[in-house]
């Protein structure tokens, strides 16, 4: 069986901000045996972040780690009414923060020819709310995220082998553009992922 990336378990030391455009494979399996997740490698195969549900009944809460294992992100299902969406704590943060969650992620319900689109609020926690927009046509085909002028900030695809094969639906690509908080992008993946059941 072949490996997504061969040197996976050597760590790397990552800054949060991009300081040019960077690729990213992400792959959409736990690293745990019959866990739930995702991990995202660099170009040279380290792990960069991870996202490992030990327990695989329960998705009320997940946590986005670094490669050591480190919270970076606490993720938490809300629900108001009958629509759910998802919040992201900075760690150490809680769901009781006074500060709030640092982004909401949610599903828009207006589908404008054939693409859905996700309402992606940030900055709720320092009370100066700013938005983004996740666009796809599918859950299987490229998404992507950009800002509330329409600039593009990152962009998922099926990865392609370089011969040009593509691999399986849980191998991706994933392209974030320069100055971009790359551990917020992993963020609203992983709550994108859990609204359409993907992890």
């Amino acid at each position: 069986m072949g490996k997504v990336h061969p040197r996976a378990l050597q760590s790397s030391s990552t800054c949060n901000f991009t300081s040019k455009q960077e690729i990213f494979t992400l792959w959409m399996k736990s690293l745990v045996l019959n866990g739930k997740g995702c991990t995202l490698f660099d170009s040279n195969g380290q792990i960069v972040y991870r996202v490992d549900n030990y327990n695989c009944k329960s998705f009320e809460e997940v946590h986005l780690m670094d490669q050591q294992g480190n919270t970076l992100f606490t993720i938490l299902r809300k629900q108001y009414n009958l629509f759910g969406f998802w919040e992201g704590y900075r760690s150490p943060a809680t769901r009781n923060d006074p500060k709030g969650p640092c982004f909401r992620v949610y599903k828009s319900y207006r589908i404008f020819r054939g693409v859905s689109a996700y309402g992606v609020k940030l900055g709720l926690d320092k009370n100066q709310p700013n938005t983004l927009k996740i666009e796809c046509s599918t859950t299987k085909s490229p998404c992507k995220i950009s800002d509330q002028f329409g600039v593009l900030v990152a962009e998922l695809s099926r990865k392609k082998s370089s011969c040009g094969v593509e691999l399986g639906d849980d191998v991706l690509t994933m392209v974030v553009e320069p100055n971009v908080d790359l551990s917020l992008i992993m963020g609203l993946v992983v709550a994108y992922s859990l609204i359409n059941c993907q992890i």
